[in-house]
C-alpha cells in the first residue's frame, strides 16, 4: 500500500533528493538482476576488438564515475587510460588517431552537446565507442557504437545520487566482463547499502558539526579518490560550502599548509591498499590537530574526531566506492537542510548542462 503524501510533505525541501537516495539499494538490485546480462554482452563484444588504450569522457558527477572506471581498468586489466579533453576536438578541431582505442562516455542524460560531438568525432577517428547513460534514447546513445543503460530510473533532483552509484556498478560489471569475471563481489552491495542508508539519524547528528563550516577539505587515495571528488561536488552544489578534494599524495605537496583546527577534513579510507597508502596522510592530519572526519573502517573512525563506520569487512576494495559515497550524500543533504537551503534546487544549476 502506498502512503498518501500530504501537501506539506510534497513541498518539504529536499524531499526529491531524499527519496532518490533511498532508491539506491533497489537500483543496485535492478542492475544486478536485469542489467548485468546485457553489460556482459557489451563487454564481450568490445573485448573481442582488443582495444589498446581507453579514453574516458564525462562531465560533473559522471566525470567522477569515469575516474572510478580509470582505476578499475588500469588496476584490474592493465589497460592504460586517460581522461579526454573534449575541447581539443569540439573547440580546436583536432583529429586524433583513435584506431583501436576504446572511448567510454559517461553521462546520466546523454544530452550534452560536447559529449555527443566528441563521441561522434571519436567514432569517425576510428575509436570503439561506448556510451554509459541513464537514457537509451539519448543523442549520445544514438551516436555511440555500443551502449549500457544504467537502469536508475528518472532522476529529478538536481544533485545526482542514484545515477552515480548506478554508473559505478555498471562500470564495475563492464570491466569484470572485459576480463571474463562474473562480478560476484557486487552481490552483497544492495543489502549493505540498505544498512548504511538506515543510519540517517547518525548522519544528521554528525552534520550539525559542519553547519557553519566555511570550507572543507576531502581526501582519499586509490579507489576512494573518486569518492572524495564526488563528495566535494555534492557539498558544493547543495550547501554551497567550498569543498576542496585532493588525492592524499597531492595534499602533502602543498595544500596541507591550509589545514588548521577549524576547517573540517573528511578522509575516505578504503579498506585495502588505498587506505594503507592514505595512512601517512592521516598521521600528518592528526599531528596538525585537524578536525578529522573519517568514512571507513571502525579502527580508523575511532582514531578520528568523528566519522562513519562502513561495513566493509570482507567487501572487495574495488566495489567499496559504491558504499563509501552513501553517507557522504546524506551528509551533503543534512548539512544543506541545517543551513536552511533546499538540496533539490541548487541555485544556478540545471539538470542537463549543455556545454559545447
Amino acid at each position: 500500500m502506498s502512503a498518501t503524501i500530504s501537501a506539506g510533505e510534497s513541498e518539504r525541501p529536499g524531499r526529491i533528493m531524499s527519496g532518490e537516495m533511498a532508491e539506491q539499494p533497489g537500483v543496485l538490485r535492478r542492475i544486478l538482476d536485469r542489467g548485468a546480462p546485457r553489460i556482459r554482452e557489451v563487454a564481450a563484444e568490445i573485448a573481442a576488438k582488443k582495444p589498446r588504450f581507453v579514453l574516458l569522457t564525462a562531465r560533473g558527477t559522471s566525470d567522477n564515475a569515469a575516474l572510478y572506471a580509470k582505476y578499475l581498468l588500469e588496476i584490474r586489466l592493465g589497460l592504460p587510460c586517460g581522461l579526454a579533453s573534449m575541447s581539443t576536438t569540439t573547440a580546436y578541431g583536432a583529429e586524433p588517431d583513435l584506431k583501436d582505442v576504446l572511448v567510454v562516455t559517461v553521462s546520466q542524460s546523454g544530452g550534452s552537446p560536447d559529449l555527443v560531438a566528441s563521441t561522434g568525432a571519436a567514432r569517425e577517428a576510428g575509436a570503439i565507442t561506448l556510451a554509459v547513460t541513464n537514457n537509451p534514447d539519448s543523442p549520445l546513445a544514438a551516436v555511440s557504437e555500443h551502449h549500457i543503460d544504467i537502469l536508475a530510473g528518472p532522476e529529478k533532483a538536481l544533485p545526482a545520487t542514484k545515477t552515480y552509484t548506478a554508473s559505478l556498478l555498471s562500470l564495475y560489471l563492464f570491466v569484470e566482463g572485459l576480463s571474463g569475471g562474473d562480478g560476484a563481489a557486487a552481490a552483497i552491495l544492495p543489502e549493505l547499502a540498505e544498512a548504511i542508508l538506515a543510519r540517517r539519524d547518525e548522519v544528521k547528528t554528525l552534520a550539525s558539526r559542519y553547519r557553519f563550516a566555511e570550507r572543507m577539505v576531502i581526501t582519499s587515495r586509490g579507489y576512494g579518490y573518486p569518492t572524495a571528488k564526488e563528495a566535494a561536488l555534492k557539498l558544493m552544489e547543495t550547501s554551497y560550502i567550498p569543498a576542496l578534494s585532493y588525492s592524499g599524495a597531492d595534499l602533502l605537496h602543498g595544500p596541507l599548509a591550509m589545514v588548521d583546527k577549524i576547517s573540517p577534513v573528511i578522509a575516505v579510507v578504503t579498506d585495502g591498499r588505498g587506505g594503507q597508502a592514505l595512512q601517512p596522510v592521516l598521521d600528518r592530519l592528526r599531528g596538525r590537530g585537524a578536525d578529522l572526519f573519517v568514512v571507513g573502517p571502525k579502527a580508523q573512525v575511532e582514531a578520528a574526531s568523528a566519522g562513519f563506520v562502513l561495513p566493509t569487512a570482507g567487501v572487495a576494495e574495488e566495489v567499496q566506492p559504491i558504499l563509501e559515497i552513501l553517507p557522504l550524500q546524506m551528509l551533503a543533504y543534512e548539512v544543506t537542510i541545517a543551513r536552511g537551503q533546499d538540496p533539490d534546487a541548487p541555485r544556478a544549476l540545471a539538470k542537463v548542462t549543455e556545454t559545447r
